[in-house]
């Protein structure tokens, strides 16, 4: 990596003064405009200054989000259109939400239009009408999960999703969305490059898996934690309700065990948590199994949090298919689990009761919580500013406490995953008091 990778790109210099007035207080003493100079520091430690003043080096920083003082489109004269791809994500209708009322009362931009079923709408064949969004529109869909405008996996003609913003005279493009819908937006912004037009492109983190890179936190991923927390609170009692009484509670992460991680240091009944960045075996003396009735023949329960990209090296890739996305469809290691714990201990003529359960769509389609409602809406809010001032190809994100700019090339260079050696893994062998490795 190097400071280049971290410079957002512009369509042209910004000459319309902005008349936003961040403060009412004197330019000194407020919060203002954010300036060209104005970063992040990636790396925060006393540790890595240290380091970058001894070799005098300037520390790899993200451009810090907020108001310009200039802007590149006119306002009066701007048009936007929102899109939301990918899978359901607690939060998506507040960031639409929050995208409407920023363009339309801050800047007093009035034509914002609506693309419905992803990047599908975008392509006339499917017969998707595009609808326009006023706040007097949109003024509920926050209380609700799931996504007013629809959405939908799977790539599309990239010409022709050009074809129509400029059939549409579209001045602004906001992609809600993962990190597929993130690298379509980037070669949406290549093939507006290519047409030498002058169209903004701008991403906002959706993806309950928390897996974007360069971003401490996407959005609807507090909320999922917090739901999972509710299952595993319930589902702790059906495990000691019984005798030798097992619970697995399937997760989502499909490459990253957050929201397995997050919801047993939430709720601190769980006993293992099963997650792709620290592979297991299932037999051995070290292995799972033999950690799980150990648990069995001291406590009598155990409940198990997997992830559902954990322990796919027990299934044969040739059997996995891809979504419509290209993802590599993970199979069902809850499943897995079930059916292979009961084959063990019916042979060993072990005593035992055991629940499955697969919260996973649950999760996604509920509606965000007062915290995701908070961000969903500041990141709204900045990715319109950043926008407005002609900012493109970029994701709205959030590091150190502050809100930045990330080049989306960089955001989905590499998928975020735990550390398996990090502090946050750590604290969860803690936690739940699992064997640091359960590999023989």
């Amino acid at each position: 990596m190097s400071h280049e990778d971290f410079i957002v790109e512009v369509l042209g210099s910004p000459t319309v003064k902005s008349t936003l007035k961040p403060s009412s207080l004197s330019i000194d003493d407020s919060f203002g405009f954010v300036e060209s100079q104005d970063r992040v520091t990636m790396d925060a430690s006393l540790k890595h200054f240290l380091h970058c003043k001894e070799k005098d080096e300037m520390p790899i920083s993200f451009e810090k989000a907020g108001p310009q003082k200039h802007l590149f489109f006119k306002p009066e004269n701007t048009k936007v259109a929102i899109v939301t791809c990918g899978g359901l994500c607690p939060g998506v209708n507040n960031v639409i939400q929050g995208l409407v009322n920023q363009l339309f009362y801050r800047y007093k931009v009035s034509q914002i239009m609506g693309i419905q079923y992803g990047f599908q709408g975008f392509i006339k064949s499917y017969n998707h009408p595009v609808i326009e969004l006023k706040p007097k529109s949109i003024d509920k869909i926050h209380l609700f999960g799931g996504t007013l405008l629809g959405t939908s996996r799977g790539k599309q003609d990239i010409a022709k999703i050009v074809d129509r913003l400029c059939e549409l005279e579209i001045d602004i493009l906001f992609c809600i969305g993962g990190d597929g819908t993130l690298r379509g937006a980037h070669a949406i912004h290549l093939e507006i490059v290519r047409r030498d037009l002058k169209i903004s492109v701008a991403g906002i983190p959706k993806t309950i898996d928390n897996d974007i890179g360069f971003i401490d936190k996407s959005f609807g991923f507090e909320t999922a934690f917090t739901i999972a927390g509710d299952i595993i609170r319930f589902a702790h009692n059906e495990a000691i309700g019984a005798w030798n009484g097992i619970v697995i509670i399937k997760l989502m992460g499909r490459h990253s065990g957050f929201i397995a991680a997050n919801a047993a240091l939430a709720i601190r009944e769980v006993n293992f948590v099963l997650i792709p960045e620290d592979p297991f075996d299932f037999y051995g003396p070290k292995g799972f199994l033999k950690a799980l009735c150990k648990r069995l023949e001291n406590r009598h329960h155990a409940l198990v949090v997997v992830a559902e990209g954990a322990g796919q090296n027990f299934f044969d890739d040739s059997e996995k298919g891809t979504d419509a996305s290209g993802n590599v469809k993970n199979k069902d290691i809850g499943l897995f689990l079930k059916q292979k714990i009961t084959e063990e201990l019916q042979a060993t003529k072990f005593p035992f009761t055991l629940k499955y359960i697969d919260p996973s769509y649950i999760l996604r389609s509920a509606p965000a919580n007062a915290n995701d409602s908070k961000f969903c809406g500041l990141l709204a809010q900045n990715a319109v500013h950043a926008a407005m001032a002609g900012k493109t190809d970029f994701v709205a994100g959030h590091w150190n406490d502050h809100f930045t700019l990330v080049p989306i090339p960089i955001a989905v260079s590499a998928t975020k995953k735990i550390d398996a050696d990090g502090e946050l893994w750590w604290n969860v062998l803690e936690t739940t008091g699992q064997p640091a490795s359960m590999r023989n």
